[in-house]
């Protein structure tokens, strides 16, 4: 019996065979992979997946590939215990999932690529594309060499130059739009109806977004097979949240997990939030804004699940919280101090929402809580130039050094 049952409409819910499109003909609503669950539950346990490879793909029971192709070591990142974060924050329970040491690119887009990829192959196609703020374009460059695709990637002219040098360096053809992401997106989305290409976010996302749940799948199972309390994780088009959460709705359908009490928390930069605007004001629907802060790889003003991430929050008992550009670079040097881990500027914004969260009293001290760092820190460290200690030089003398350093010690 197949897994996948085919593609539905997230808004008039008709039904699609599986193919390359994301969008409904009818009513121009989402597509999503609808699945057999009360199939999947009699091939399904915790012991298949115990046993299964230690990558992403212990889950392809809940996964649109019938064979893994492509990105066989991504996924399976640590959950690590915040011992010292969770102590200033007056959290027992705080763990980490990090994702910035995720594999080939140090990011979590190195999931959904995987799952995406390896679709696009069963398809038949030969060449990947995407629209990107810098991480799915590192990932989809870096993939498709390992797949032997060619690649087009398209990002906004204003990107970090450790991104676009984190793409060039596999040698797909770059393209800097002069403009916003959105306006990257939207030209992407012309190029896609024209050319015989898989752009990973465009006619392939349905598929793309489903690598996302493994984020969930991962971390019930590195808790010993519960839900956590709580999660905090960073937004931009909203598919992220609205994945963790079907991810964990999944485990509880095929019998993985026996209750389901979460509560997801989005976090979104102040100079782009226009989900938590949303939800701020009590709407239902998303009103574009133009980006305008450091943390651009979630600079996204028009997003795509932004009414589905707001739904997310409502149906957990969740809520959204936004951080500034300096909240954010505060978030990025606190959990390099406190943990060791250095992220980019959507963990930063993670950690900052996470600190004014536990502040103001949204989780119990003794509740598990998790907080989603989806990537590293050596992308965009340009964000800290002079926001950290400055270096102390000394002349290659003893005398120099008690002078200079012990006498600050």
């Amino acid at each position: 019996m197949a897994k996948t049952l085919g593609l539905k409409c997230r808004e008039c819910g008709r039904e699609y065979p599986v193919e390359p499109m994301h969008v409904c003909e009818f009513c121009f609503g989402p597509l999503e992979v609808k699945y057999d669950y009360e199939e999947i539950s009699k091939r399904i346990s915790r012991q298949k997946i115990q046993e299964g490879p230690q990558s992403l793909w212990r889950y392809i029971d809940l996964l649109p590939v019938e064979e893994p192709k492509v990105g066989l070591s991504a996924g399976f990142t640590p959950l690590r215990k915040a011992e010292n974060l969770g102590r200033l924050l007056g959290l027992d329970q705080l763990y980490i999932k990090d994702d910035s040491v995720n594999h080939p690119t140090l990011s979590f887009k190195d999931r959904v690529v995987s799952v995406a990829l390896s679709k696009a192959v069963e398809f038949g196609f030969d060449t990947a594309a995407c629209a990107s703020t810098g991480n799915l374009a590192n990932s989809v460059a870096s993939h498709s060499a390992q797949a032997g695709l060619n690649c087009f990637v398209f990002i906004p002219a204003n990107l970090e130059s450790q991104k676009i040098i984190g793409s060039l360096v596999f040698a797909p053809t770059v393209v800097a739009v002069e403009g916003t992401y959105d306006d990257v997106n939207r030209l992407c989305s012309e190029i896609a109806s024209e050319l015989p290409w898989a752009f990973v976010n465009i006619n392939i996302r349905p598929f793309y977004a489903e690598g996302s749940k493994t984020l969930a799948f991962e971390v019930v199972e590195q808790l010993g097979w519960r839900a956590p309390d709580a999660v905090v994780a960073p937004a931009a088009s909203g598919s992220l949240i609205t994945k963790i959460w079907k991810g964990l709705k999944e485990f509880l359908a095929v019998g993985l997990i026996e209750e389901l009490r979460t509560r997801v928390y989005g976090a979104q930069a102040e100079g782009c939030s226009p989900i938590a605007q949303a939800w701020r004001e009590g709407r239902d629907f998303i009103k574009p804004v133009r980006p305008n802060t450091i943390a651009k790889s979630i600079a996204i003003g028009n997003p795509a699940d932004g009414i589905y991430a707001l739904q997310v929050t409502r149906e957990s008992g969740g809520d959204w919280e936004t951080a500034t550009d300096q909240e954010i670079v505060e978030g990025i040097k606190l959990l390099a101090e406190t943990e060791g881990i250095f992220t980019e500027t959507a963990g930063g914004t993670t950690v900052a929402v996470l600190k004014k969260l536990a502040q103001r009293g949204a989780f119990r001290r003794d509740e598990v809580v998790v907080a989603y760092i989806t990537g590293n820190g050596y992308k965009t460290m340009e964000v800290l130039e002079g926001q950290l200690r400055e270096t102390v030089h000394i002349k290659p003398s003893f005398a120099d050094f008690k002078e200079k350093i012990l006498a600050r010690v």
